[in-house]
């Protein structure tokens, strides 16, 4: 095999790759990327199992050829590179030689046929959203999964099509997280849990540009995006996605509109007192037309007034800060409105037309505490 290549290219193309190459394995092949240039386009795939990704490079092919070199090796020498064209070529043994401007390297290589191909997607439907779109939703959620694996279904996010309508939900036993947009066709009805892990890589590889599509499909098992010549496979968590319908309330005895800025400063203001790892919540007491907002740690303690506008009831109620902060972080809104009913009832965080609902659970605060 011989391929020439820029190296703006062959790093473009291997930074995504690399995003599906496991750091630990049984399998030594999955630990490499294939570089498949048999056809007319040269290609490279990796795979961990669970997330496959496949590229295509844009590049010369001079002898047609296949082969799987150590992902991680590969990608810091053509990090290092100077920025020139890269010539890539393998003998008969899969020793690759990469050559750039006086720079050469040899490294050795695999049989490309023992490699695991990504599974094959039956494209039959596709969901077409703006790059833009996709990667502002899963910005919008992904802080609220599970980090643990103790409940699989809460490491991922439930895509939702119901009444051509995309529902992206995450959940971590603590808080809900749920971003929803109209979709411009009919589509039919769809429910999959697509974990995390895949997401968090794929909003770093798309572009973000609202004219940049990517089509998305469905199987059984497995969800396939395709976009700017790459193509990415994952596996889906198996299982029923929690009711969350059933946590969700229209009722409330308190409604607080606030300025978010002031709102999120505040918060932050006050984490400072806050070691890592404490469990200090900011307690928040509303009252008329004003919010007090307060935390007591060993370091200090801190207490700060906000206007705020309210409707109903008086309140007195605890929040872990890092919660309402990751919500209040994404929501673009320059006002937002918080929906109270008592200081063991979750709050919502929302919209008037719910294009997004932020649910956080309180915390229990002593009488002392206030």
């Amino acid at each position: 095999m011989k391929i020439i290549c820029s190296k703006n290219n062959l790093l473009k193309s291997v930074s995504i790759s690399l995003k599906a190459v496991p750091s630990k394995t049984t399998m030594p092949i999955l630990e490499c990327i294939l570089m498949d240039a048999t056809t007319n386009q040269i290609k490279f795939t990796s795979n961990d199992m669970e997330l496959g990704i496949e590229t295509i490079v844009d590049g010369h092919i001079e002898e047609k050829g296949m082969v799987a070199l150590d992902a991680k090796i590969f990608y810091e020498i053509i990090r290092r590179l100077p920025d020139n064209d890269v010539t890539i070529c393998t003998d008969s043994n899969y020793v690759a030689t990469i050559t750039c401007e006086k720079a050469k390297f040899t490294i050795p290589g695999k049989s490309g046929e023992d490699f695991a191909y990504l599974p094959v997607i039956e494209k039959e439907e596709s969901l077409s959203l703006s790059q833009f779109t996709l990667k502002e939703m899963i910005r919008q959620t992904i802080f609220s999964i599970a980090v643990n694996e103790n409940n699989r279904l809460m490491t991922g996010e439930l895509f939702e099509i119901k009444d051509n309508c995309l529902k992206i939900v995450s959940l971590d036993g603590h808080r809900i997280s749920i971003r929803k947009m109209p979709l411009k066709k009919e589509y039919s009805d769809r429910k999959i849990v697509v974990p995390g892990k895949t997401l968090s890589e794929i909003s770093k590889i798309l572009s973000g540009e609202i004219d940049d599509q990517v089509s998305i499909y469905f199987t059984k098992n497995h969800i396939l995006f395709e976009f700017d010549q790459t193509m990415v496979v994952s596996r889906l968590i198996e299982g029923e996605y929690f009711r969350i319908d059933q946590m969700l309330s229209s009722d409330y005895d308190t409604k607080v509109s606030v300025n978010k800025k002031e709102f999120l400063d505040c918060i932050d203001r006050a984490t400072l007192l806050v070691r890592e790892g404490d469990k200090k919540p900011i307690v928040i007491e509303i009252r008329d037309n004003s919010m007090e907002l307060k935390i007591d740690s060993a370091m200090g303690s801190m207490n700060e007034e906000i206007d705020i506008e309210k409707a109903g009831k008086d309140i007195v109620i605890g929040f872990n800060p890092k919660f309402l902060i990751d919500a209040l972080k994404v929501i673009d809104d320059e006002v937002i409105h918080m929906y109270l009913m008592n200081p063991k009832a979750p709050c919502f965080i929302r919209d008037d037309e719910e294009n997004y609902t932020y649910l956080i659970l309180p915390v229990n605060i002593s009488q002392n505490s206030r």
